[in-house]
């Protein structure tokens, strides 16, 4: 694969990054990764967590200099949607900068501050963009029985135009619920019965009905989907979950990782959720349920502090909405990790603009047009992109004597651009991770009094202040046993004596700029060491003399 340096302004200094010709297999990847690390002069650790049942390794990147494990830290995702690849590259580039950046404040930053990177938690389902017959898959290689007949894997898709991708097909009956858009016949729509549309179209993805249950590829390779199989609102009983929550190698052995890393206060996942362009809103009704729903209030107020940090370093507009779904990771990462939970695409189709004297514009009745998929064909028809197989008649044995058609979207295009967007992607969405780093909660000894009592006791008084821009603990993980609440431990000389106060007190939580005052009475002389912090914020050691 040919590649070639640019020379790159990012984070005020220049930085060289290898710009790839395509996106990478699973094996060019990890070549990547490996070649990072060596690199890197200890900068950074990479190990595989685990293999998948495909037999692929699920990559974990460390990137900081001395004690990692002691500084607050983001875990970065990517690869939770196997067809998304544009976010595996989004975090191996991500690495990539902050590796080979010559920033001061960078190095300053990952001295202080350690960042978990998994480019790929779908090995199994990316690797079929470079397969021979090309689908967009997000199940790993587990299998199934989707449809629950006895079979596995008995009903696959099969390539019936012969051009190695898999698309639709559209057959004409008028029992169908689909129609051609008015404002390109390529795109179809469902009919709006409610304003008295009918449908001239039955729709289903391109193949046969294999096992003849009237359904189409409804059980083919591609077992179970990472992001589909987390603990929260598990969707029990639907194809690619999982006969159980976090049945799956790779999901098992990332939540035991994340679990096993206290320091960890955000996590940042790039897959098809996004919270960043519009945070999550407080919905009290879905928070006052014995299992909440919804985001919390203070939550809330943090998530759209956070999504403003993120439209100053990510300058794309008009973002779609996208909403979490049943089981995936953004919401595993809120409500049952309890840690300040971030998602984003990372990229999205730009809103198209027909020049005011174009044919298009002159042309087109439908004024108020929204559709999504006309305008992303009239976007990549603009940028010269190959997106869209030209519907094209077929025979086929399960529809005799009907007009049955194959075309539409090529596989992988609505989500992954050609690979020259990932540079500007990369670069701003490093400049966000940077900013949210920068905003990590941090804890700092302030106002510390000694005084002298009676009888050799001395009054120790000391402030603890969070001088960082995010509380010490999300709202959502102040019950949670796994978040770590913050403790100031008071470690006394062996000729000292504590007479008044506790030797560990614990603060339940710290807003930004908020502090809370501690104070010990202590008999004796010599050197007292406090320590005050949790793992999400780092630990800050003070030595007294008594």
């Amino acid at each position: 694969m040919r590649k070639y340096y640019l020379s790159l302004l990012v984070l005020g200094l220049w930085v060289p990054l290898a710009s790839a010709q395509e996106y990478q297999t699973q094996t060019q990847l990890s070549q990547k990764l490996k070649s990072l690390e060596s690199a890197s002069g200890g900068m950074a650790k990479l190990q595989s967590i685990t293999k998948t049942i495909g037999g692929k390794d699920i990559w974990l990147m460390e990137i900081g200099s001395g004690d990692r494990s002691a500084h607050p830290a983001i875990a970065v995702v990517g690869g939770v949607e196997g067809a998304h690849l544009f976010s595996q590259e989004l975090a191996v580039a991500f690495i990539e900068k902050m590796l080979t950046s010559k920033s001061d404040s960078i190095k300053t930053l990952l001295s202080t501050t350690t960042f978990y990177v998994f480019p790929n938690m779908s090995p199994d389902a990316s690797e079929q963009y470079f397969s021979a017959l090309k689908y967009e898959r997000s199940g790993n290689a587990s299998a199934t029985d989707d449809d629950r007949d006895g079979k596995v894997n008995e009903d696959p898709f099969e390539d019936l135009n012969g051009d190695g991708l898999i698309t639709m097909m559209r057959i004409e009956d008028p029992t169908g619920k689909w129609k051609t858009h008015p404002a390109d016949t390529r795109i179809m729509v469902q009919a709006n019965a409610e304003k008295g549309e009918h449908g001239d179209y039955l729709l289903y993805t391109e193949g046969i009905d294999n096992d003849k249950d009237g359904a189409f590829n409804e059980d083919g390779e591609g077992g179970i989907h990472f992001n589909k199989s987390l603990s929260f609102d598990f969707p029990y009983f639907t194809p690619g979950a999982g006969e159980h929550p976090v049945s799956e190698l790779e999901n098992r052995a990332l939540l035991d990782l994340l679990y096993d890393k206290p320091n960890i206060f955000s996590v940042v996942t790039f897959g098809p959720a996004n919270n960043l362009s519009e945070p999550w809103k407080f919905d009290r009704s879905k928070t006052t349920m014995r299992v909440i729903t919804g985001i919390l209030e203070n939550d809330a107020k943090v998530n759209k502090f956070v999504s403003d940090l993120y439209k100053k370093s990510v300058t794309a507009k008009d973002a779609p909405s996208s909403l979490p779904t049943k089981g995936d990771f953004v919401q595993w990462g809120y409500f049952h990790y309890a840690r300040f939970s971030f998602s984003t695409p990372g990229w999205w189709v730009p809103k198209f603009e027909a020049s005011k004297d174009s044919t298009l514009t002159k042309n087109n009745t439908n004024k108020d047009d929204k559709n999504s998929d006309v305008n992303f064909i009239r976007w990549a028809e603009k940028e010269g992109l190959d997106v869209f197989v030209p519907w094209k008649k077929i025979i086929h044995p399960d529809f005799p004597g009907k007009t049955v058609e194959v075309g539409g979207f090529k596989p992988f295009v609505r989500t992954n651009p050609p690979v020259k967007y990932i540079e500007k992607a990369a670069t701003d969405h490093t400049k966000f991770l940077v900013m949210l780093a920068q905003a990590k909660p941090e804890l700092d000894l302030v106002g510390l009094k000694t005084e002298s009592l009676e009888n050799g006791i001395s009054r120790i008084t000391l402030t603890v202040l969070n001088k960082g821009q995010l509380p010490a603990i999300a709202e959502v993980g102040a019950s949670n046993y796994w978040v770590k609440l913050i403790t100031v431990a008071l470690n006394l000389g062996k000729d000292q004596a504590l007479v008044g106060g506790r030797k560990i007190i614990t603060i339940n939580n710290l807003q930004p700029g908020e502090s809370t005052e501690v104070s010990w009475l202590v008999k004796g002389k010599g050197i007292a060491t406090i320590e005050a912090g949790a793992a999400q914020t780092g630990i800050k050691k003070l030595n007294i003399t008594l």
